[in-house]
């Protein structure tokens, strides 16, 4: 391997441990880091060394796990603060999140699993322990299957194989939600979930293309219900998230940068 291809993958590896690290700020060990980001033991104890030694990761007093450092936390506030997508529709989601009472996200795949990369909470909402920057599993939750649906079929069955395959013996199961989901899609324009991912929640979903190069993208409403009418939040949602879902494209048809 020559020297730019090994500088390249330690890159790489040392932003997947970064990565492992989700918008919940539970702290790590280096256990923990080897199952999520399935680096060797040796690597990712090479690997926080070095972030730690770059401002990007800090020991946890009196523990041995870490958490991210001030390093890590600045270059995702230039990218919130810079982007200029989310700045934009802001106002038409927080909009929406007041009017229906929910809250409401802009995501974005990371791998199997979909970043909110804007998030907007309607002002009396329950609390659905979700923020800008959560990550939540693709094929669990609308937002992801609502992305995964959008993708040309060959794209989408590689990422099903690895959602499937990660799923265990819950896979026939889930291969089973995940079909209904599209076909819901198809029909409707949208996909919900209700209490899979989080109990006692709901969201509707649906696709988003963003920008001049139709960036595939995923928008939800959702919110907490114990005993939710699912007709009713249908029929409540999925009218307003429509028509969100257009003005926001044709507002970002001339964006030229990708999220």
């Amino acid at each position: 391997m020559s020297a730019s291809s090994s500088v390249t993958l330690a890159l790489e590896h040392g932003l997947q441990v970064l990565r492992a690290f989700r918008a919940e700020r539970v702290p790590l060990s280096n256990a923990e880091l080897v199952r999520r980001t399935g680096l060797s033991r040796s690597s990712v104890s090479r690997f926080t060394s070095t972030l730690v030694n770059l401002g990007y990761l800090r020991r946890v007093s009196g523990s041995t796990e870490f958490e991210l450092a001030w390093g890590g936390f600045a270059l995702g506030h230039v990218y919130a603060r810079g982007n200029f997508v989310t700045h934009q529709v802001q106002p038409l989601m927080q909009a929406l999140a007041d009017r229906l009472n929910v809250s409401v996200a802009l995501a974005a795949p990371d791998g199997l699993d979909m970043l909110y990369v804007g998030y907007w909470i309607g002002h009396q909402i329950a609390a659905l322990r979700l923020s800008l920057g959560s990550v939540l599993p693709m094929g669990l939750t609308s937002v992801g299957r609502a992305w995964l649906g959008a993708l040309p079929l060959d794209q989408r069955k590689r990422y099903l194989a690895d959602i499937l395959r990660d799923a265990g013996p819950e896979a026939p199961a889930l291969e089973q939600r995940l079909a209904a989901a599209f076909n819901d899609l198809k029909a409707s324009g949208v996909c919900m979930v209700v209490g899979e991912y989080q109990r006692d929640a709901y969201a509707v979903a649906m696709p988003v293309w963003v920008g001049r190069s139709n960036t595939v993208m995923a928008l939800s409403c959702g919110g907490i219900d114990v005993e939710p009418d699912i007709d009713a939040i249908r029929s409540r949602i999925v009218p307003e998230i429509k028509s969100a879902a257009q003005e926001m494209t044709a507002m970002l048809r001339h964006v030229d940068a990708e999220l």
